[in-house]
């Protein structure tokens, strides 16, 4: 299951009695156990319920004895144990997935999952387990495992509009976009900025360009499109200049090559919808962009073209890797040698080279 379905019946109390939180996303799995716990232990929780292990410093069995106890004093017991990918066996080449295995204390675990106790939520964290583990096999068979893992970057956008709905807010797709690029996909940070952009709004129900810019980024996308109409016009003095009055050196620049990467996403979705004869206010619209915006996306677009439009985007992957760490190089450095490189004519438009 997914985590919005973990906390779904969390919120419904119609707990199961074992839960298997797997995947590397600390986020997802602290949510999710978050919900879970306050659903088993309810509003007065007297600590006399709550069992916390770590497979690091616990064995099964005191792990299995404390979900056979029963509750004191309330409906349920809570166990948790956390990093039980502690507790796989080292070396072995082909864990066996068969109900007759025995031995290890996965197993054991997973012949309690088969039959456990109906008065505890048994909670088991993993980051990452064999899947043909006997537990995950019967996880996934009973439906118990929640992903915890981190949604791809295709999915990064969707998932902040849940997120945002969850606050009583609304994100445009364009907006999430955004909002990916500049606080990438540690869900973590992004959820941070949601909440933020949610208090910045305040009374407001849509969360929009200009609050993203002023709260989060403290960049104006016309500052933004200003850097890019420098670059399209081979212009490195004016391209410079605007870096200068938008850069802050405290974030090192990220914010600002997340924007840049958003708006170039524009311009090659709104070029790709031109060409396919879209006009230009509904090939703005399919770029994530109003209308009114179709004159300016279409000025650019004719600055840049299409074959510098795709350098651009290689010349930011390149700037991506070295603002995180793939450079000694100063941060503002890094970025006023791409731009170096982007008002560099290419070869295409050198009248030299094509002779």
């Amino acid at each position: 299951m997914t985590p919005e379905q973990a906390v779904a019946e969390a919120r419904k109390a119609e707990l199961r009695p074992v839960y298997l939180l797997a995947g590397e996303e600390r986020y997802l799995s602290s949510l999710v156990l978050g919900e879970l716990r306050k659903a088993t232990l309810g509003g007065l929780d007297l600590g006399l319920n709550d069992d916390q292990f770590d497979a690091g410093d616990a064995d099964a069995d005191t792990v299995l004895s404390a979900a056979r106890t029963l509750p004191m004093m309330a409906k349920r017991r809570l166990v948790v144990v956390r990093s039980i990918e502690r507790w796989e066996p080292k070396g072995e080449a082909k864990p066996d997935a068969s109900p007759k295995s025995k031995g290890s204390a996965l197993d054991r675990i997973a012949e309690y999952a088969a039959a456990p106790s109906p008065t505890t939520t048994l909670i088991l964290v993993a980051g990452k387990l064999d899947a043909r583990r006997r537990l995950v096999v019967l996880a996934k068979k009973d439906g118990f495992i929640v992903d915890c893992e981190a949604p791809s970057r295709n999915m990064l956008p969707s998932w902040i509009i849940r997120r945002a709905k969850d606050r009583g807010k609304t994100v445009s797709p364009a907006v999430a976009e955004l909002l990916a690029d500049i606080a990438g996909p540690e869900l973590s940070r992004l959820d941070d900025a949601i909440e933020r952009l949610s208090l910045y709004v305040g009374a407001e129900v849509e969360i929009g360009e200009d609050a993203v810019a002023d709260a989060i980024v403290g960049v104006k996308p016309s500052s933004v499109w200003e850097l890019v109409g420098a670059v399209g016009r081979r212009d490195l003095g004016t391209a410079l200049a605007a870096l200068a009055r938008i850069y802050d050196p405290k974030d090192r620049g990220l914010p600002l090559l997340g924007t840049l990467a958003w708006s170039m996403r524009q311009l090659i979705k709104f070029q790709g919808a031109t060409a396919r004869g879209l006009s230009p206010p509904d090939a703005a619209r399919h770029a994530g962009a109003p209308p009114f915006k179709a004159g300016e996306l279409a000025a650019q677009v004719k600055q840049l073209g299409a074959r510098d439009l795709e350098r651009f985007l290689l010349v930011l992957a390149d700037m991506d890797l070295a603002l995180k760490g793939g450079s000694k190089r100063p941060a503002r450095a890094t970025i006023e040698a791409s731009l170096v490189t982007l008002c560099r004519r290419s070869r295409s438009d050198d009248p030299v080279a094509r002779a």
